[in-house]
């Protein structure tokens, strides 16, 4: 890691397990509200390899998704993922206090709770992604297999256009 790194429950968590990655830290503006599109062109890269993570209620219990930012999340697909039948996204207060992460830098690894997770399979088309390092205007690259390990997710096709 370099030093103008962050860390974050996220990054310690990499370490912990031995799990290599890459942290990107750009300039996170306050009046940015669709923070996965403003990492994508602060870091010069493709929406479809920059994931979001979104924390959802399936049938009542939380699970988290882990989409493109070119994408939106399709709320079927992710229920069915996690075997219930109804998703809705979950308050954010309430998102933020199962994660330990603010709304814009909740990542998926490094969560407060343990939380069933879904990586969209389009993930594994790149030998890297980027997803939240745990703050605004801090991602991490990783392996989509070493996200999946880390995270105990599952694949499965959970984003539309």
């Amino acid at each position: 890691m370099t030093a103008a790194a962050p860390s974050t429950p996220a990054t310690l968590a990499l370490e912990r397990a031995g799990v290599p990655f890459t942290p990107h830290v750009y300039e996170h503006h306050e009046t940015a509200t669709n923070f996965g599109e403003e990492a994508a062109a602060a870091l010069g890269l493709r929406e479809e390899q920059v994931f979001k993570t979104l924390v959802v209620s399936v049938d009542g219990a939380l699970a988290v998704a882990i989409v493109p930012v070119a994408n939106r999340l399709d709320l079927k697909a992710i229920a069915a993922a996690v075997g219930g039948k109804k998703a809705t996204l979950a308050d954010p207060a309430l998102a933020e206090k199962r994660t330990g992460y603010v709304v814009g830098g909740i990542s998926p690894v490094g969560q407060r709770a343990h939380l069933r997770t879904v990586l969209d399979e389009s993930a594994t088309a790149y030998p890297t992604i980027f997803v939240s390092g745990g703050r605004r205007g801090f991602d991490i690259e990783i392996a989509p297999s070493d996200l999946l390990t880390v995270t105990e997710a599952t694949t499965a096709a959970i984003a539309r256009t």
